[in-house]
């Protein structure tokens, strides 16, 4: 059976178009409960502050409402940039999630790369890994449901998440400090790309501290938009895949480092990257049988919310019925 999953970040060009934004928001619950109903297993989220496009400022937002539309689905937010949240509010609300939901919330950590991010809630960029070891370690004093002191008071905090001991939380990060953190922390690794030498100190750390988990490396990662003419919808939609991968492609530091990092200068060059594709019913589910995985990205980068609507229905219409016939 292949893992279908769908990425929303509900990205556009202009934001600040409020009745644009709303018919967007709306669509994506909507994208996702027929998602739920057509086999799909998972939805993604992300986090960015600061944005000029609206990059999915609110992912606990958006699971939250996501997840209480559907029956099946699991939401990811990969990543959740939690120094940037305060601690205890955030173990209170991923536990209610958890609690709606009956444990199809998880979470990977990410500590941004943007100071920006950090200024425009008032956290100090210079003390980030701090702050997210302190938030770690309040979370799951939390989730514990044990009292605790904190700030010079002794205090218990509830509600208790579903999911035992906690919610999923994996430690996203592409260095040796993340792989020390997780370690530390008892915690599974999500690492943005194949590195090896950090997953091999990840269990060479889990060792050290006598904890054990695992690690999640992408591999050969692609966008997917499924048309009937790829040709033509690179000239007239290929701008959307653009305006993701550049802007993301703006943000990345020297040496940062994701299977979703364009170095394309052009919509050519993006194109035969790879990162981002077009593909018709036929190349999906070729794809898919190659892979044993579907990423679908169907409101990418400001795009029409009707041609979102025509990739879904495509691939359930066309992909699934064929790779059904396969099995």
């Amino acid at each position: 059976m292949a893992f279908l999953m769908m990425r929303l970040n509900f990205v556009h060009p202009d934001p600040t178009d409020a009745e644009h934004m709303s018919d967007r928001y709306r669509a994506g619950i909507d994208l996702a409960e027929y998602a739920d109903g057509n086999g799909f297993a998972m939805v993604t989220l992300e986090e960015h502050q600061a944005t000029s496009i609206g990059w999915s400022p609110t992912p606990l937002l958006n699971a939250a409402m996501i997840l209480n539309r559907t029956a099946k689905l699991s939401v990811a937010i990969t990543a959740l940039l939690v120094p940037l949240h305060d601690p205890v509010r955030l173990a209170q609300q991923m536990a209610v999630i958890d609690l709606m939901s009956k444990g199809r919330l998880s979470i990977t950590t990410g500590i941004g790369y943007r100071p920006a991010e950090y200024a425009a809630v008032d956290k100090d960029w210079s003390r980030r890994g701090k702050i997210l070891d302190h938030c770690l370690e309040t979370m799951l004093k939390v989730w514990s449901g044990e009292e605790f002191e904190y700030n010079g008071e002794r205090i218990t905090v509830g509600p208790m998440p579903y999911s035992r001991p906690h919610p999923m939380v994996m430690i996203g990060g592409s260095g040796p400090a993340a792989a020390r953190r997780a370690a530390r922390f008892g915690l599974p690794l999500q690492l943005p790309a194949q590195l090896p030498e950090v997953e091999s100190l990840y269990y060479e750390e889990c060792e050290k501290h006598g904890t054990s988990g695992f690690c999640i490396a992408p591999d050969q990662v692609a966008m997917v938009h499924v048309v009937e003419d790829p040709d033509r919808a690179w000239a007239e939609l290929g701008q959307h895949f653009w305006l993701e991968a550049s802007t993301y492609d703006s943000w990345q530091p020297d040496g940062q480092t994701s299977a979703v990092h364009t170095h394309a200068t052009d919509i050519d060059g993006l194109r035969a990257e790879g990162i981002y594709q077009f593909l018709t019913p036929e190349q999906t589910i070729e794809r898919i049988r190659e892979s044993g995985a579907l990423s679908l990205h169907p409101l990418v980068g400001g795009m029409p919310i009707e041609s979102a609507w025509q990739s879904m229905e495509l691939t359930v219409d066309r992909v699934l019925p064929a790779l059904e016939d396969r099995s």
